[in-house]
């Protein structure tokens, strides 16, 4: 039987079906450079704001696409730049101010606030975006914005340092933002012109609108952004933090043999770096991390058959990650985790375990990110941990060492080219490298995402190979998914396929649950529009 002849079908009957779009005049606007600085207090008055562009005639989103603002709840946002970075202003008025909502909820919580967005396509490629969002009672958040084969993919893990700050005014609120180009990627261009749109929620009303008008028929957000003109021989500033760290434990356990301390005071010792290349790309670096702050995992009770799957709360490893999620490959989890044998420990007649440590210890861990002018995004990952030891007493009241994890390398490599009409390919590869007799792995994938020129098609996929490599046999494994989709319009449509053979296997560096599977289907949906 030839897997691939549902799929085949689907899809010829999915190109079969015809699609009109309806088109939106994309919008612009040209900032203008000052020579100083302007005040961050929320309030409008400085000078420079008198002859900055305006960004006005919002249109809606929800609930009724195209409407204009309601007529009192109109939205003004000011555009500036001198050399250090970006000067944003803004008037949102409320007619009843009432009818603000706010609340606190801490930085890049949603809650129920009213909020303005403001989104940077620094690469004009509609595919990676950095949002700065604030609160009427001037709480941020921030995030960077890449869309997916599975939709959109906000990562607020990513934080900036940028300034805000909010003035209530009789009718509606003011505020003031100022992003530093420490604060955003840019490429090395001495005239430039970002993608740029704006949004607005007000929540109790229901009521989203944005700076240029997003068409719900219409794949994609970024395909909808206009642009912010006008940056001239724009330079960040040297990028370089610090955080050096120092910690100390009190430990007490009374059933210590005898002879033996039952109080430590452990010390330990680290710094994070992070550099900025320049003006694309980013250097992270954390030695000998404790990571004793982090929050821990809540304790599951796990009736599968599968392994439980968790958060990853490590900052190093949640920062600036959208390339490394690119085919699913990578689990940070792994790195740092349990040791390969530390449910397999060697034990003897009348031996005690005395201490098998659950996680190993990371001695260091490297990425560097960024992306190029051309859209082509590199990712490296490389951490080190170091070799892990239960301790077992023996019979005779003797000690030993086991091994449960070699001295380890973890490393993830990605290459990701953005090219016309909002498409990609990529290329994933992980490898795990042990030290001693144990078992190496490696895993590579090949992605495409690719759209039409009207962005109402879309096709694409991942091709991955597994290797495991214990001594002079190697064992290989073969998985593939491919997609074709309808994505414009108010009928869309997606014909997919899934198969992992017997020998896959990426369980190393990434997380995967069962193999020799194949899954296949279709699904669509129609959208109303209109309340």
């Amino acid at each position: 039987m030839n897997i691939f002849k549902p799929v085949v079908f689907c899809l010829l009957a999915l190109y079969a079906t015809g699609l009109h779009a309806q088109s939106t005049e994309r919008r612009s606007i040209t900032q203008k450079k000052i020579s100083g600085t302007v005040k961050i207090d929320g309030d409008l008055k400085d000078a420079d704001w008198s002859a900055a562009p305006v960004a006005d005639k919002f249109t809606q989103f929800q609930p009724t696409p195209f409407l204009p603002e309601d007529k009192g709840n109109e939205t003004q946002v000011f555009f500036l730049y001198n050399n250090d970075g970006i000067f944003i202003g803004g008037y949102v008025h409320e007619r009843s101010t009432d009818s603000i909502a706010a609340e606190l909820t801490g930085r890049d919580g949603f809650g129920n606030n009213d909020f303005i967005g403001i989104t940077f396509d620094t690469y004009r490629d509609k595919q990676n975006a950095f949002e700065y969002f604030i609160t009427p009672l001037n709480e941020q958040w921030d995030a960077k914005f890449s869309p997916n084969s599975k939709g959109n993919n906000e990562d607020f893990a990513w934080n900036a340092v940028w300034q805000s700050a909010v003035k209530m005014q009789p009718d509606g609120w003011s505020f003031e933002m100022f992003i530093p180009y420490s604060a955003i990627r840019f490429g090395n261009k001495n005239i430039q012109d970002w993608g740029l749109n704006i949004s607005r929620q007000r929540r109790k009303s229901g009521q989203k609108s944005f700076w240029s008008p997003l068409d719900p028929t219409i794949n994609g957000f970024l395909t909808q952004e206009g642009s912010l003109k006008g940056f001239e021989n724009i330079k960040p500033p040297l990028r370089l933090q610090l955080s050096p760290y120092l910690a100390g434990y009190f430990n007490h356990d009374d059933n210590v043999k005898p002879g033996t301390p039952k109080s430590s005071f452990p010390v330990n010792g680290g710094m994070d770096v992070k550099y900025g290349i320049n003006q694309a790309f980013t250097l992270d670096m954390t030695l000998i991390p404790d990571f004793g702050q982090v929050q821990t995992d809540n304790l599951t009770l796990n009736l599968s058959p599968f392994e439980q799957r968790f958060s990853e709360n490590r900052a190093f490893f949640t920062e600036g990650t959208e390339l490394f999620t690119k085919g699913n490959l990578f689990y940070s989890r792994r790195i740092g985790g349990q040791p390969i044998r530390y449910s397999k420990l060697n034990t003897g007649t009348n031996e005690k375990v005395l201490n098998n440590p659950s996680k190993s210890k990371l001695i260091n861990a490297t990425k560097i990110s960024g992306r190029t002018q051309k859209g082509l995004g590199i990712a490296m990952l490389n951490s080190v941990t170091k070799p892990q030891y239960a301790v077992i007493e023996t019979a005779t009241k003797d000690t030993r060492r086991f091994e449960t994890d070699p001295l380890t390398n973890y490393n993830v490599f990605v290459l990701d080219q953005t090219i016309k009409n909002n498409s990609s390919i990529s290329f994933v590869n992980t490898s795990v490298i042990r030290n001693g007799g144990d078992y190496d792995a490696d895993v590579a994938a090949a992605l495409f995402d690719l759209n039409n020129k009207t962005n109402t098609r879309n096709v694409g996929g991942k091709i991955s190979i597994s290797n495991i490599f214990k001594g002079n046999q190697t064992v290989t494994g073969y998985a593939h998914s491919v997609y074709i989709r309808k994505t414009s319009g108010r009928f869309n449509l997606t014909v997919y396929q899934d198969l992992e053979n017997a020998k896959y296997n990426k369980n190393d560096l990434g997380f995967f649950t069962n193999n020799n599977t194949m899954d296949q289907g279709t699904y669509g949906s129609y959208s109303w529009n209109t309340p």
